[in-house]
């Protein structure tokens, strides 16, 4: 026999949460095409993104300064438009240091896998990028929604779905999930502190609601 249980929102979401994928341990969203976007969270993981989820067919893209992850747009052999590297440009410009740091825009560089190259004598998360890249400027903005049952920080248009906006600002980290869990009480969802902490960039937060 087969029996079907009925789940409230909130049972849904438990339910789900339970489900992990590979790219979660990541920086993640989906762009408005639904190609995946990964970063390393830190040197270690920018490090493993670099070495292990890289094909040739890909995207990378990091800030023109120090402290950013290394982004990678899963092309998965489908051609890349110009929403991704929107997309992609945007959420590299606000993981990255320049949210902490308080900027409102930040330089990103585009390139292709065989242009990273690691010499011996480099730190961890560390690489050099060869030849010519595209150079891009964003606007350090992310809304609040849901991708895969997740609560995920994303650029504007790749969310069907938006919470509220967010900017770099002067709230806490902390100040602001408190802000956050209330206004996603509004939607009737319930998420820990720490999954909302975990949604979030390093930094100061200025939180407008929708």
């Amino acid at each position: 026999d087969l029996h079907h249980k009925v789940y409230n929102n909130q049972e849904f979401l438990s339910v789900m949460k339970q489900n992990k994928n590979w790219y979660e341990k990541y920086r993640w969203f989906f762009t408005s095409s639904g190609k995946l976007v990964i970063g390393g969270k830190s040197a270690e993981q920018n490090e493993e993104v670099v070495k292990n989820h890289i094909s040739r067919i890909d995207l990378v893209m990091h800030t023109a300064q120090p402290g950013s992850p290394f982004s990678i747009i899963k092309t998965e052999k489908r051609e890349t438009e110009d929403a991704d590297l929107n997309e992609t440009v945007i959420f590299t410009a606000s993981f990255s240091r320049a949210w902490r740091q308080g900027k409102k825009h930040a330089q990103i560089h585009i390139f292709k896998p065989e242009q990273i190259m690691k010499e011996k004598s480099q730190k961890q998360g560390t690489f050099l990028v060869l030849g010519r890249v595209q150079k891009a400027t964003a606007e350090l903005k992310l809304v609040l929604t849901m991708q895969k049952d997740r609560l995920r920080a994303v650029p504007e248009t790749a969310a069907e779905e938006v919470f509220c906006i967010i900017k770099p600002g002067k709230n806490s980290k902390e100040k602001a999930a408190e802000t956050i869990s209330k206004i996603l009480q509004k939607e009737n969802l319930k998420f820990s502190r720490e999954e909302i902490l975990n949604a979030l960039p390093a930094g100061k937060f200025k939180i407008q609601e929708i």
